[in-house]
């Protein structure tokens, strides 16, 4: 029997609210099902949004004001998943927990949206998400089966600098791996996020489980990322899915920027602005009684570049390929297609166009990798709208453990020991 499986990493951004973000990922999770994709990753944060350069108007021993209107968007933007600030685990999963005396379900409904998503596409999905609980955001995966619904969410456990102003510690014991079979392939996957990935504990926490997909979504778009995604596959002798956001100024929200009018999703085209760039000028007093300056937005900025194209008389950008629409409050968003992109072991042509590396706030640099570090596709720079594809062999996952498997022998754990708290380290079953 065949144990191979078609694997896809969107490589997509955030939208300007949380409904047509969703609407965004059902789009591309259907352009998957098109193509017969088995499993489709998002970035990290994909719903709820990486706030990238948003400062929240904090510096040591100071808050600004404004600050904290900045979290308030960014937190009503968050998805709520219903599950408890230290984290439901299995009564989460298997829906124990008490729900509303009304009869509706816990949290906003995301959970339930997701699952009706993955069944009717029959894609398995695994999702990063910005999780509000009680007064606390956390960033989060989620694990997706179409059969089941979802079988696993975890909370990212270490933050990474900044980020632990706007995220609490999530629980190690989400760390837990979770299995499914698709078309007769036992899989066992567990994710680690971002800068998660630079812990070398954690990382052996999810080889000792027998992970043989290893998951990877960040928001690191620096080159030397893909050089840890392949220590990471020779390591585990598993494949490696590493998906990044992919955009540009333009794209990030108003609140972040200070653009009026980013947040209703209108498309920009000839003529219109660049979101403000930030500069110093106003300043605060802080609590030892000296004086901070703090960022406020330009008043004037430069027009976007006039290349575009354009569909019904209405300028677009010409970087994406526009297909569906969707309506909210009464404008309507033209949602891009994904541009598929099936990779055997280099990514594309050199000589081929990119856009100005400054145009955008995160290249991308999604990859895949191969059990022996060998490069399936990637990294993906400068292309904000991508479905990587790719088919791939689960048991070469075994052919490389001829020589190493460091959750087995090879781990010497008989000698090594390695404890987490609330996690069981044993392979799941």
């Amino acid at each position: 029997m065949t144990a191979t499986l078609r694997l896809a990493i969107s490589q997509s951004h955030t939208l300007s609210t949380p409904a047509l973000t969703l609407a965004a990922l059902e789009h591309t999770v259907q352009h998957a099902k098109s193509q017969s994709i088995d499993l489709l990753l998002f970035p990290e944060a994909y719903l709820g949004g990486y706030p990238r350069t948003a400062t929240f108007g904090c510096a040591i021993g100071v808050r600004d004001p404004a600050g904290r209107d900045q979290f308030l968007r960014y937190f009503k933007d968050a998805v709520d998943l219903g599950d408890t600030p230290e984290g439901a685990g299995q009564a989460w999963v298997d829906r124990s927990l008490e729900v509303p005396k009304d009869g509706g379900v816990r949290g906003d409904g995301t959970r339930e949206e997701l699952e009706r998503i993955a069944k009717e596409s029959g894609v398995f999905l695994v999702v990063g998400v910005v999780e509000r609980c009680a007064g606390t955001l956390y960033c989060a995966v989620l694990y997706i089966c179409p059969r089941v619904g979802c079988v696993g969410k975890r909370r990212k456990v270490m933050p990474t600098a900044t980020e632990r102003l706007i995220w609490g510690q999530g629980q190690p014991a989400s760390l837990r791996a979770v299995t499914t079979t698709i078309k007769g392939v036992k899989l066992t996957l567990a994710a680690a996020i971002c800068w998660e990935n630079y812990m070398p504990l954690l990382r052996q926490s999810l080889y000792s489980q027998n992970v043989n997909l290893y998951l990877a979504p960040t928001a690191d778009g620096r080159e030397t990322w893909s050089v840890l995604m392949r220590a990471i596959a020779m390591e585990g002798r598993c494949f490696v899915m590493s998906a990044n956001q992919c955009l540009r100024e333009s794209d990030l929200p108003d609140w972040i920027t200070g653009k009026a009018g980013a947040a209703e999703g209108k498309v920009n085209g000839p003529g219109t602005q660049r979101p403000a760039r930030l500069r110093r000028k106003s300043t605060i007093e802080c609590e030892d009684g000296n004086e901070i300056a703090l960022p406020v937005p330009k008043e004037s900025v430069a027009a976007i570049e006039e290349e575009s194209e354009w569909t019904n008389g209405t300028p677009t950008p010409a970087r994406l390929r526009r297909k569906s629409t969707i309506t909210e409050d009464g404008n309507e968003i033209v949602l891009p297609s994904p541009r598929s992109s099936t990779f055997q072991s280099t990514i594309q042509e050199q000589g081929q166009t990119k856009a100005k590396e400054e145009e955008f706030v995160s290249r991308g640099g999604s990859c895949m990798i191969s059990p022996l570090g060998e490069v399936l596709v990637g990294p993906l720079w400068d292309d904000d709208n991508a479905l990587i594809v790719h088919d791939v062999d689960f048991d070469d996952c075994l052919r490389g453990r001829l020589d190493l498997d460091v959750g087995g022998s090879y781990s010497r754990n008989d000698s090594f020991k390695l404890t987490v708290e609330g996690l069981d380290l044993s392979p799941p079953p």
